[in-house]
């Protein structure tokens, strides 16, 4: 009982004004782990969106599955920053985010959108090949760097062609990404 009101204090502290605390916070409830996976995933429903971001983060380290689904749903988040956050996250759970993940590919942010897009390649699943190809048309270059950079990740030759038509991009970012893949032997 004691232990579970030390991880629900340190969680409280995500919400902290100073950037520093909020990153010791997180780097403590990664090392506490398991213990802590229950109440971040409490923590998702908490009314502070710098709570609800920081415990995305810390759930996607951590790593168990007990968070698919409460990740899933705050892909639907009213605050950008969470759903960016909780994107990153689900790229480190594997695919039962695939489809989600795709949906969030036409989130209204490119923060939201671009994390999406990074997550999907992160996964490797190449059910993400065809949206990622078109994710490379997106106005956002950051959607468009992981959009090219998860497409050369999962390495279906799909995306060779889309791939070679990323090395004329106008973010210098993407062109280099592209390339990056295509050099690869």
């Amino acid at each position: 009982m004691e232990r579970e009101t030390n991880i629900e204090r340190i969680i409280q502290t995500l919400k902290d004004d100073d950037e520093l605390v909020q990153k010791q916070s997180s780097e403590l409830l990664e090392e506490i782990g398991e213990p802590a996976v229950e109440p971040l995933i409490t923590a998702m429903s908490d009314g502070d969106k710098n709570i609800r971001k920081g415990a995305a983060r810390v759930l996607g380290v951590i790593g168990n599955k007990r968070a698919v689904d409460v990740l899933i749903a705050s892909l639907k988040d009213p605050s950008k920053w969470v759903r960016r956050e909780v994107s990153g996250a689900l790229g480190n759970l594997g695919d039962p985010a695939v489809d989600p993940l795709i949906e969030t590919l036409s989130d209204e942010d490119w923060r939201a959108r671009g994390g999406a897009a990074w997550a999907l390649g992160k996964i490797g699943n190449k059910k993400a090949v065809e949206p990622l190809i078109n994710a490379l048309n997106d106005e956002s270059g950051f959607v468009r760097g992981g959009a090219a950079w998860g497409l050369g990740n999962i390495g279906d030759e799909r995306a060779i062609e889309p791939l070679k038509n990323a090395l004329n991009d106008k973010s210098s970012f993407v062109r280099k990404v592209a390339a990056n893949f295509l050099n690869k032997p």
